[in-house]
This record gives structure tokens, C-alpha cells and sequence, in this order.
């Protein structure tokens, strides 16, 4: 970042402001020293010990998805992009968590894994195991990288703190409380720094509101410097990079909706693992249904700002207009912030933009240190050692991801748009894995060599997209490289795994009880109605649907 740039962002941080971020680190810090006395077994480390109540499983599993790359790279999209943005929540996030809720949940849940990859080791057998977990554990450093990298730059950039200083501190606040209270103490904390967040963004989307004239005055300026384009929801042609209005709708649908979005939400362990920390089936189900409702509204909290820092920030007006200058998308709210608040509410806006990196971080480290040590070491390096010794690996594995995660936010340091290698990154690990999950969870003749194949394959194809469209070869800006992707991948995974199952045996049917939907006792994948689970407003399908008519009506509303 210019040294131009790095002056015109210094916030104004004044003695109130370091005095709440301080006690806000000391907070965090307490909640990990209290989770650590819960911490007796390695399912206690990793799991929680199944104990949590579903409302805080459902605020951590918004806020474990709430860090640095969607306020910094919502925003920096709704800068770019305007209202089409919206689809990255209601098509791209929503219908695939009410599907986890609905239908996945209960066979996570209900066989007792311990992890994502776990599911994959029952149903389809070692090789499969091996590939998803080494591919999740490498991409959950990518993305802890890409957390670390935001969060060690505002630091630098608000502070003037340098980058390296940054970086190491960021991290050895994380590492400190993912290592002492492990998943406990990350999920309180995302809890905590959920109301962190909305504190600190509320006010900014309110005063930016008043300061470009309500509703209707952002309406007015958008339309007279950007086009009225970027106002609509549909056909979102400029976020997709296709000049069709159906070849874009069905990117969005397909590509983000379906593709990206179910493969994120239905098979990422980040965001699973809190709904298994839940302490009934009925409980894991309504977690992500439960963080739907503020997953709905969080747009109007980064997406918004976002749009507001294009038309009322001058400099990100120039950028906008002439495509170059001392600041890039990434920085939107962060010039709305240096231009709109004052002290003591400006601690609080950097508390919360510091909790929301480090509730990314957090996630990645507490899902990445469960896969490795219980699915690449326990499984394939040192097995049948006592508990205990799983409980310290996991500690030290998650010291290994924080150096690991320091290398690779350099990597992240190389996009204007962060949004972008997000993307990009999903595209590659998430997509493949959605097709084989789908087809082995429904298909009970699909094979285990076709579930490693397939996952192979489906990767190769989505990393031929992204270096075709690196090269030139394919015309496709915005994010349409990870859209075509992520769809390239679904297909040739879905293909190679239907052709391969036809010529290899699968297993017997004796062994896909509670794995494969048709060989499931409906008892066993039916949630409890009685006790703490009675009740209407604790009917996964009856919260599921007010949900769905809730997105319908804002799509129709913002369309």
C-alpha cells in the first residue's frame, strides 16, 4: 500500500479508543482461560463435548463466517458492484443452510462423526478420507492466511504499527485462545464478537445513510455516478462478467447459488463443526437455520456501507471513475469509517473490525487443528495412542497452522479484491466435494474409487477454469472465472463419478446405514419433539420456511 494511501487512511485513534480495544482483547482472552476448564478430553478440545445450546451454535455459525473476508470483501463488492452483491447472502448463502439444517444435519449428527472428512472415511473408504482431508486442511490455511493478512493490514494501516509487528501480534492473540479453550472458547468468543460487529457497523450504515440524504439520496447518487444497474439485484451482469441477462442469472443461480453456495455451507467443517458442538440432533439442525435470520439483514451492514463509500468518499469516487488511484475497493470501509466517526465510537467500529478477523481466523484454526489431528495423524501417522496425547497434538497443531497461516497471508496480499481469490478458492476445494457428497448421500450404488476419483477430477477441472481464464484464454471478468469453475468442477465430478461407479463394486448395503438417505431409518434422521425440543418455534422445517418466505419477499423487494 503507498505511503500516500497509508496517511489518507491513519484513523484518529484517541486514548478511549485504545482503552476499549484493550479491554475488548482482555474479554477474548477470558473467554478462553474459562473454556479451558472444560477441556478434560479431546472431544471436549474439538467438539465442545457436544454440550451447546442451539442459540449460541447458531450466533457462532453466522459469526465464524462473519471475519475479515466479508466485511472487508462485501463491502469492497458492494463498492464495486452495488446491489447484486445481495445474491452472496440471499441465492448464495440462505436456501444452502436451511438444507444443511433440514436434510444433512441429521446424518452428520446423527452417525456421530467427528469431522467432514470423517463422513467421507464411512462412506466411502481411505483414499477419499485422505483427499478431502489434506485439500480442507490446505484450504482452511489459505483462508486463515487471507485473515490474518486483512486484519495485520488495518492494524498497519489505522495504527501505523508495521505490517510484520501486526501480523505476529494478530496471531498470538488468536493462537492464545484457540489453544487454551479450543472450539468452546472459539464459538463463545464468535458469539461476543457477533454483537461486537453489529454494534460497530449499525452506526456506520445509520450516520452514512443521513450523511448521502436517506434512502433515496443513495438511490439518486448511485444512479447518477454508477449506473441504475448497480441498484437492482437482477440480472447482476457485472458481478458474474456475462453481457446476457439469462447466461448471467444462471451463473448467479447455479454457479453461486447452487455450486458454490451448497458446496460452502453443506460440507465446509468450519461452519459444521458448530452445528455438531450442539447438544441434541433437534439442537444441530436448527443451528444454521437460526443463524439465517441475522445472515439475512447482515447485507444491510457491510453491502450498504460499501455502496455509500462509492459515491460520498471522494476518494473512492476518483478510483470508481478512473479505475486508479491511492486506494483500492478494499478500503471502503475503512474511508467511511475515518470520515464518519467520532471518538469512542471509533473503538468500538475497531474493536468490531478486529473481532470479525479474528472470529475468521478463530474458525479456521479450530476446524483446521480437529481434521488434521483426528483425520491425517490419528488416521495415517501415529495411531492408538491414549486420548491425552490427541488433546496436546491438537495444541500444537494449532501453534503449526498460525506459522503456517503467517507465510500464506503474503500470498493474499496480491488482490485488489479479496472477494475475488475467495472465490477462486472455493471454486476449487468446495465445489468437487458438493458433488460427491450429494451423490454418495442419495446414490447408494456410487462406489469409493468414484469418490476420490471424482473429487480429483472435479478439482483438475476447476484449476483448469481459473489458469485458462489467468492466461487469457477465456474472457471472463468479475467473478465469473470461480462461477463457470466451480460449475466445470460439479459436472465432471458428477460425470467421472457415475461412469466409475458402473464399473466398480460398492459397498454393502449393510455398511451405508445412516450414511445413504434411502438405507436410513426415518426414526434415525427425525429430530426429538419432546423435552427441550418441544415446541413450534423448535420445528426445524417450520423455521426453515419462515426463513424461505422471508428471502423471497426482500428478493422481490431489492430485485
Amino acid at each position: 500500500m503507498h505511503a500516500l494511501a497509508q496517511e489518507q487512511l491513519r484513523l484518529d485513534a484517541g486514548p478511549v479508543d485504545y482503552l476499549l480495544l484493550a479491554l475488548y482483547f482482555l474479554f477474548v482472552l477470558g473467554i478462553g482461560y474459562l473454556a479451558r476448564r472444560s477441556v478434560s478430553s479431546s472431544l471436549d478440545f474439538f467438539l465442545s463435548g457436544r454440550s451447546l445450546p442451539a442459540w449460541v451454535t447458531g450466533l457462532a455459525f453466522v459469526a465464524a463466517n462473519l471475519g475479515a473476508i466479508e466485511i472487508i470483501g462485501m463491502s469492497a463488492n458492494g463498492a464495486q458492484y452495488g446491489m447484486p452483491t445481495m445474491h452472496y447472502f440471499w441465492i448464495g448463502a440462505i436456501p444452502a443452510m436451511l438444507f444443511l439444517g433440514v436434510v444433512m444435519m441429521p446424518f452428520y449428527y446423527g452417525s456421530k462423526v467427528r469431522s467432514v472428512p470423517e463422513f467421507m472415511l464411512r462412506r466411502f473408504g481411505k483414499p477419499a478420507h485422505l483427499v478431502n482431508a489434506i485439500s480442507f486442511s490446505l484450504a482452511q490455511l489459505l483462508i486463515a492466511g487471507v485473515n490474518l493478512f486483512l486484519l495485520a493490514s488495518i492494524v498497519n494501516v489505522l495504527l501505523g504499527w508495521p505490517l510484520w509487528v501486526s501480523v505476529l501480534m494478530a496471531a498470538a492473540i488468536v493462537l492464545s485462545y484457540t489453544g487454551l479453550g479450543g472450539l468452546s472458547a472459539a464459538i463463545y468468543n464468535e458469539v461476543l464478537q457477533f454483537f461486537v460487529i453489529v454494534a460497530a457497523l449499525l452506526p456506520l450504515t445509520i450516520v452514512g445513510l443521513t450523511k448521502v440524504g436517506g434512502w433515496q439520496g443513495l438511490v439518486d447518487k448511485v444512479s447518477a455516478q454508477a449506473g441504475a444497474h448497480q441498484l437492482s439485484a437482477w440480472p447482476g451482469n457485472e458481478l458474474t462478467g456475462f453481457g446476457n441477462n439469462f447466461l448471467s442469472v444462471l451463473g448467479i443461480v447455479f454457479g453461486l447459488g447452487f455450486v458454490l453456495a451448497f458446496g460452502y455451507w453443506t460440507t465446509n467443517f468450519v461452519e459444521v463443526q458448530r452445528a455438531m458442538a450442539s447438544k441434541s440432533m433437534s439442537a444441530a439442525q436448527r443451528t444454521p437455520i437460526i443463524g439465517a435470520f441475522p445472515k439475512m439483514l447482515i447485507p444491510f451492514l457491510v453491502i450498504i456501507p460499501g455502496m455509500i463509500a462509492a459515491v460520498s468518499v471522494q476518494d473512492m469516487v476518483v478510483f470508481k471513475q478512473q479505475g486508479e488511484g491511492n486506494v483500492d475497493y478494499n478500503d471502503a470501509i475503512l474511508l467511511l469509517m475515518r470520515d464518519l466517526l467520532p471518538n469512542g465510537i471509533l473503538g468500538v467500529a475497531l474493536a468490531g473490525l478486529l473481532a470479525s478477523f479474528m472470529a475468521g481466523m478463530a474458525a479456521n484454526l479450530s476446524s483446521f487443528n480437529t481434521v488434521f489431528t483426528y483425520d491425517i495423524w490419528q488416521a495415517y501417522v501415529v495411531r492408538n495412542r491414549p486420548d491425552g496425547y490427541y488433546l496436546r497434538m491438537g495444541r500444537w497443531v494449532t501453534l503449526g497452522a498460525t506459522v503456517a497461516a503467517v507465510g500464506t497471508a503474503f500470498i493474499a496480499s496480491g488482490y485488489s479484491n479479496l472477494m475475488d481469490y475467495l472465490q477462486q478458492l472455493f471454486s476449487l476445494f468446495n465445489a468437487p466435494l458438493f458433488a460427491t457428497f450429494i451423490l454418495g448421500m442419495f446414490w447408494k450404488r456410487m462406489t469409493p474409487t468414484a469418490g476420490w476419483l471424482g473429487l480429483v477430477l472435479g478439482t483438475c477441472a476447476s484449476l483448469s477454469i481459473f489458469l485458462l481464464a489467468e492466461t487469457g484464454v477465456l474472457e471472463l471478468p468479475g467473478q465469473g472465472a470461480s462461477f463457470v469453475g466451480a460449475g466445470a468442477a460439479f459436472v465432471v465430478d458428477i460425470v467421472v463419478s457415475v461412469v466409475v461407479s458402473m464399473v466398480t463394486t460398492p459397498k454393502p448395503a449393510a455398511e451405508l446405514t445412516g450414511l445413504v438417505y434411502g438405507l436410513t431409518p426415518k426414526e434415525d434422521r427425525t429430530a426429538a419433539t419432546t423435552g427441550e425440543d418441544a415446541g413450534w418455534y423448535r420445528r426445524p422445517g417450520v423455521l426453515a420456511g419462515i426463513v424461505l418466505v422471508l428471502i423471497v419477499i426482500l428478493n422481490i423487494v431489492f430485485g
